[in-house]
């Protein structure tokens, strides 16, 4: 109980709104009825066969759950020390593969899930999608001509039994859905919690090269060793030189997003998800009844709507024939797919937000896009400006018109949004669907530069040692 009340103490203290803006509903009440996962003859191969990787994913859930009540709790003027503790309490869960099992969300974030449990909801039901589709890549059992047969059965199970599936709609589409960026907490977890924002960002290249990893593998031993080598990667290289930038699955994942195009769309949105929950939870213009109501907001824009299915293969490979085993340059830097992304949804909101009359000056066009640049980076750069990115673009132009609906939580700012999709119709929407992935051969692990060890040197473990 003294527990309780110190966090109830705490939250109550952190979250006095300091503006005028009203909760557009009182604390609802949410039956915790649960789905249980999909049986097939895969379930469980991943954790036999490949259980460190298990363990290393088991490890970034724990994070994942915790930071949601690490930001809840704690006030964002501490931000810094807050941050390098997290991070390295995150590391060494990770380094000493202590998660054994999948946690839930509520596990390591009671007090999230009290006051926004749909959150938790959403992001279990699709952590419960990884083990899915890992365990049929996994599986032995599951000839690779079916791999994508199987996979499809499960991504429709996804979508159909739960009201807060994530759409397989590119998060092109999804993120223009979701009209955050104007919000006036967006940016604020990469930009006061880069540690721990970084960490994630390694997290999720290790979430779709692990996908890659089975893919390039095919369904023999050859597998096991590519992912221990993935593996490796991870922590020699990424964990100590992590991304600028969220990698989308068609960047880390290529052959993987055209066998499973819905499912790499799916996880792509949870992870962008992630994100925007850190920052509506690190802001502190809002209560917590005010925060539900955009967090709710956002998981409805997010999630699958009809149509979605027909938009789901409408998406750039900018890096096809990756290797991820390979920490390749490309991987590391803050320009990628969701900055090209993000850059574009400015350019396609801009003219919304012009004063009456005016157009934007290219001497005007190039501080605004210079000052975007610098919030998507995590941390905060030199001559870089506080708060959220809507601050900085204020900054730059003090007289920019805004739209309500904006700033205030659990509010749509439709037009914006309507601008941003129509932008996107007419940039991508006749775009050929991508290429489906070949699936009727196994593919051979090519041999990665310098020497190694033979598949047998390196792990005596035989595929059927599962159980």
């Amino acid at each position: 109980m003294a527990g309780c009340a110190l966090g109830c103490a705490l939250a109550a203290a952190h979250y006095a709104p300091s503006h005028g803006a009203q909760s557009r509903s009182a604390a609802p009440v949410e039956p915790r009825n649960d789905i249980s996962y999909l049986r097939g003859p895969y379930n469980t191969d991943f954790y036999y066969r490949q259980n460190e990787a298990f363990r290393v994913g088991a490890a970034l859930h724990f994070s994942h759950s915790k930071q949601h009540d690490v930001l809840l709790l704690t006030p964002l003027a501490d931000h810094e020390q807050v941050d390098a503790r997290f991070d390295e309490e995150s590391l060494e869960f990770a380094l000493k593969l202590k998660a054994r099992t999948e946690p839930s969300q509520e596990m390591y974030a009671p007090y999230t899930a009290r006051a926004a449990w749909r959150v938790f909801r959403a992001i279990d039901w699709t952590h419960q999608l990884h083990e899915q589709t890992y365990d049929i890549m996994a599986s032995i059992d599951i000839p690779w001509s079916d791999k994508a047969r199987w996979t499809d059965r499960s991504m429709r199970y996804y979508l159909e039994k739960n009201d807060v599936a994530f759409s397989c709609a590119p998060l092109d589409v999804t993120m223009r859905r979701a009209g955050v960026m104007m919000k006036p907490y967006f940016t604020y977890f990469r930009n006061y919690y880069p540690r721990s924002n970084n960490y994630f960002y390694a997290a999720h290249w290790w979430h779709p090269v692990i996908y890659e990893a089975q893919m390039m593998g095919g369904n023999d031993q050859e597998q096991v060793l590519a992912v221990e080598q993935t593996d490796r990667v991870c922590f020699e290289q990424v964990l100590k030189d992590r991304p600028q930038r969220m990698l989308l699955l068609r960047e880390a994942a290529p052959r993987y997003s055209r066998m499973a195009p819905e499912v790499a769309n799916a996880f792509d949105n949870l992870h962008m998800f992630h994100g925007i929950v850190y920052d509506i939870l690190a802001y502190e213009g809002w209560t917590i009844e005010q925060k539900r109501d955009e967090l709710y907001r956002v998981i409805a824009a997010l999630s699958y709507q009809p149509g979605d299915d027909a938009l789901a293969s409408k998406f750039p490979l900018p890096h096809p024939d990756m290797d991820p085993r390979i920490y390749a340059d490309w991987m590391k830097g803050a320009d990628g797919e969701m900055t090209r992304i993000m850059m574009e949804m400015h350019e396609e909101m801009m003219p919304l937000m012009m004063p009456e009359g005016q157009t934007m000056m290219p001497e005007m066009h190039e501080r605004m896009m210079a000052a975007i640049r610098l919030k998507l980076r995590p941390g905060m750069q030199e001559g870089e400006i506080a708060g959220s990115l809507h601050d900085a673009m204020m900054a730059v132009m003090p007289d920019m018109k805004m739209m309500p609906e904006s700033m205030e939580p659990g509010a749509t700012p439709q037009k914006m949004i309507d601008a941003m999709l129509q932008g996107w119709r007419e940039k991508y929407g006749e775009m050929e669907d991508v290429e489906p992935m070949p699936m009727d051969a196994e593919p051979a692990l090519p041999r990665l530069p310098g020497a190694l060890p033979a598949p047998g040197d390196l792990n005596e473990r035989e595929p059927d040692q599962r159980r």
